[in-house]
């Protein structure tokens, strides 16, 4: 039997529901030459049975190992693959009919040895869900980098959606941190060893990210201290914008300080940060039609912003 051309590897800890419906959104797919390995990342609740479930569908594979987080998981992944190119996506994601589809249009008109797609809110996701994806994709927020442009030939893909060749992983060995920032730091490894990336805008995911905020704050917090994280390794690689967000979380924490020491240089900063949220707000309105979603854009982008400042911040100054 020939070797699938597509390995895709998910590492999953504790979220079997979330498996299912990739699963199915797998079993959907108009080009089928693709083997799914699912790899458990020490869950106490696990998604075997959701997995037997496949396999009359899917040509899947199901693997248990102790937890060492998602970038040793998807390395494990890589190592049993037997495909020519491998597909990681996070346990949250959906994909759309046509995903494969779209790599296979670009992959036969273009050398490449890497590859990433935009995230998604899915209408099907709840309203917090939805505001959470638009602000993680903003221009207001993220600039709109996050997987939704290339910029100057240095697109970086990342773990929610990213597909290599077999000789990027053989040669770079994979990811080499466990968690935060971990495909940041593979992206730009990639890019140092004269890989060639690039951005493939139709083969977006619907990504449904984190259910609550509480849940989301924790998640960008990681997100900021894996940052700096990857600019202790590659050195150059912390930019202005990604001070943004630290940027915001002092300003927002000087207006009292200023109001004391200037009523109206303080007044002018609050009516700063409204206009901005009400920008915001304004925007998911345009992008999404909901009221609902554009009022929850604006807790959505503040918890974005200052957990990653402060995350970004402790791990700068205190990690």
């Amino acid at each position: 039997m020939n070797p699938p051309k597509y390995s895709v590897i998910v590492p999953v800890f504790n979220r079997p529901q979330e498996v299912d419906e990739l699963l199915t959104s797998l079993t959907h797919q108009t080009y089928k030459n693709f083997e799914v390995i699912i790899v458990e990342d020490g869950s106490a609740i696990t998604s075997e049975k959701i997995c037997e479930q496949y396999r009359s569908v899917l040509s899947i594979r199901y693997f248990v190992k102790p937890n060492s987080g998602p970038g040793p998981s998807r390395n494990f992944g890589y190592q049993q693959a037997k495909g020519e190119y491998f597909v990681i996506f996070d346990s949250d994601c959906i994909l759309p009919k046509f995903y494969f589809d779209q790599i296979e249009t670009v992959l036969k008109s273009k050398q490449i040895d890497a590859w990433g797609g935009p995230d998604r809110a899915s209408s099907t996701f709840t309203p917090l869900q939805q505001a959470m994806g638009y602000t993680m994709s903003s221009f207001f927020t993220t600039g709109g980098i996050r997987g939704g442009k290339e910029i100057a030939g240095k697109f970086q893909p990342r773990s929610f959606n990213m597909g290599i060749s077999r000789e990027v992983f053989e040669r770079t060995g994979g990811f080499k941190f466990d968690r935060y920032a971990e495909d940041i730091e593979f992206s730009i490894r990639m890019r140092k060893m004269g890989f060639i990336s690039a951005l493939i805008p139709d083969a977006f995911v619907y990504h449904k990210r984190r259910s609550t905020l509480k849940q989301f704050y924790h998640q960008v917090f990681n997100f900021g201290r894996g940052r700096v994280q990857v600019g202790r390794v590659h050195i150059g690689e912390i930019k202005i914008t990604h001070w943004f967000p630290a940027f915001f979380l002092l300003g927002l924490c000087s207006i009292p300080l200023t109001s004391i020491v200037n009523i109206y240089w303080g007044i002018f900063l609050g009516w700063l940060y409204l206009i901005y949220f009400l920008a915001i707000a304004l925007d998911a309105f345009v992008k999404n039609r909901s009221i609902v979603i554009a009022l929850l854009s604006v807790p959505s982008a503040f918890i974005q912003l200052t957990g990653y400042g402060l995350g970004f911040l402790k791990e700068k100054f205190f990690p």
